[in-house]
């Protein structure tokens, strides 16, 4: 089946208040939950940019590392969940549910396929 990047950028939830936060986790890990049992959930989850590690590096194919934020580079990702799903379809819906826990548009992209990759 094809495989969707449901993702939102980095800043997406600033507009929460923190007292908030805690529902939007019960909400959001009752959707990951709810995509687990069903059977499509490959992974998901948050990405950290407050932990005092570089929160961006680009490594070129020369092998330098350029810590970022890098002038190329688009937004940052924020979040993550990546479904198994038969149709595009599927995956919107996936999305709309998530969209709604965290409170912030999702962003969706289907994973080209590769026999050699994909069981």
């Amino acid at each position: 089946m094809p495989r969707y990047l449901i993702s939102f950028e980095k800043g997406a939830m600033d507009h929460i208040p923190e007292e908030d936060f805690p529902e939007v986790g019960k909400t959001s890990h009752a959707v990951i939950q709810e995509a687990k049992d069903a059977g499509v959930f490959l992974f998901g989850g948050g990405l950290r940019y407050d932990d005092g590690d570089v929160e961006h590096a680009v490594v070129g194919t020369d092998g330098v590392v350029t810590d970022g934020p890098y002038p190329e580079s688009k937004e940052l990702i924020g979040g993550v969940m990546i479904v198994d799903v038969p149709t595009r379809e599927a995956a919107l819906e996936w999305a709309a549910k998530i969209a709604v826990a965290c409170r912030c548009a999702q962003d969706i992209r289907k994973f080209m396929y590769d026999p050699d990759l994909i069981e």
